[in-house]
């Protein structure tokens, strides 16, 4: 057998026949060599929707490559929806979803038991009017890594980079985009809104809907011990200690919390965490009945939208009878928060009397539809 020229070895010629290849990227070492660009598609899947859902739209289930909090590479997962009407605009809207939970069983995307009844139908009233709908599964979700729950940057990277890979795998969509998302989701799309002119490339945000945001965390969390909302407190403990290794949930709860958490199955989602600590009294759930200092204030640092000013119009829905969010967060505090920053952008508040957490999405799908037919120039229908 021939000898191989003095300095090359069977590895470097195994590395340059993956660069010709395509496999790996070439250029520069492997220490630093340049990520995918966010948005890049890793896998794509066409799949098929529940009933409701097909009968207005097609999907693809996509692998892209977005960023952590940090800029670092990662993947995520999600749904890109195309509708079925002869009618299509060529834009993209971004629907966020609301809590699902904190595991891989909770991924919207492959297990439609959290494909929530509202988010539904919002996505189905946005495929009427023609929109191509992208649905991001969030960071942590479906991947390896935790999920980051109601950390507001993670969930507003993912968003912004799959309305980036609704393109690629599209191209003749336009470059001008909006977003709709409601609790988690309408947090997500409120940071996702205060980073786009420096995160989202050539695309241009025309506007963003957030329903019953998450906000205002800090002001939230002391009150939560002692209520029906325990386990989303749990999670978002979780869901700091994701992104924050200060954040230690063992010695947040106490040892009857943690004794209930691990009686919950790996695949437990929203509705039984927030059965499993719902019974608990305050003093079950944590030290004396009180959230720590410095886990609130975490929860402000990481989850409240309107630290940053907004770039683009905004409109929040919210219910009166919100006991998830309450209603006095959005109308009190985050409204005044928004317009503070003094932005060339209107800030609209639609307050639904008497409607819950859940209601706020079921009873404003057509308000949002006409309002994103608005910011993308498109006739609002008759009603």
């Amino acid at each position: 057998m021939a000898r191989l020229p003095k300095g090359v070895s069977v590895r470097r010629i195994f590395i340059t026949v993956l660069i010709a290849a395509g496999l790996i990227s070439g250029g520069t070492p492997a220490a630093v060599a340049a990520a995918p660009a966010p948005g890049t598609i890793v896998s794509a899947t066409v799949i098929t929707l529940p009933a409701d859902l097909a009968a207005k739209g097609t999907a693809v289930r996509i692998e892209y490559r977005t960023t952590d909090i940090r800029g670092a590479a990662i993947t995520a997962t999600g749904l890109i929806l195309t509708p079925k009407t002869t009618l299509k605009r060529n834009r993209v809207v971004v629907w966020a979803h609301g809590t699902t939970g904190i595991t891989d069983a909770c991924v919207p995307s492959t297990n439609y038991q959290v494909f929530w009844p509202e988010a539904r139908k919002a996505v189905l009233e946005l495929l009427r009017r023609g929109y191509t709908v992208a649905a991001p599964d969030y960071p942590g979700l479906g991947t390896p890594q935790a999920h980051p729950y109601l950390v507001g940057e993670s969930e507003a990277r993912s968003i912004i980079d799959i309305a980036k890979s609704s393109r690629i795998l599209y191209p003749g969509l336009g470059k001008e985009y909006a977003l709709d998302g409601h609790s988690q989701g309408g947090q997500g799309v409120l940071f996702a809104g205060e980073i786009a002119p420096s995160y989202d490339g050539d695309l241009v945000l025309k506007g963003l809907a957030a329903i019953a945001p998450a906000s205002n965390l800090d002001v939230i969390a002391p009150d939560i011990p002692g209520t029906e909302g325990q386990g989303y407190l749990v999670m978002a403990v979780a869901g700091l200690s994701a992104v924050d290794s200060s954040v230690k949930p063992e010695q947040v709860f106490t040892s009857y919390a943690k004794s209930k958490a691990a009686e919950l199955p790996a695949n437990a989602c929203l509705n039984e965490i927030l059965a499993k600590f719902r019974p608990l009294t305050a003093e079950q759930l944590v030290p004396n009945g009180q959230v720590p200092p410095t886990i609130v204030s975490k929860l402000g640092q990481y989850g409240n939208p309107a630290q940053r000013p907004p770039t683009s119009p905004i409109l929040v829905v919210h219910g009166t009878a919100d006991v998830a969010v309450p209603y006095v967060i959005t109308e009190q505090f985050l409204i005044p928060q928004l317009q503070a920053w003094n932005k060339p952008y209107p800030i609209t508040l639609v307050t639904l009397e008497g409607r819950d957490h859940e209601g706020a999405v079921y009873d404003s799908t057509v308000t949002v539809a006409d309002q994103i037919d608005r910011w993308l120039g498109f006739p609002v229908p008759q009603h």
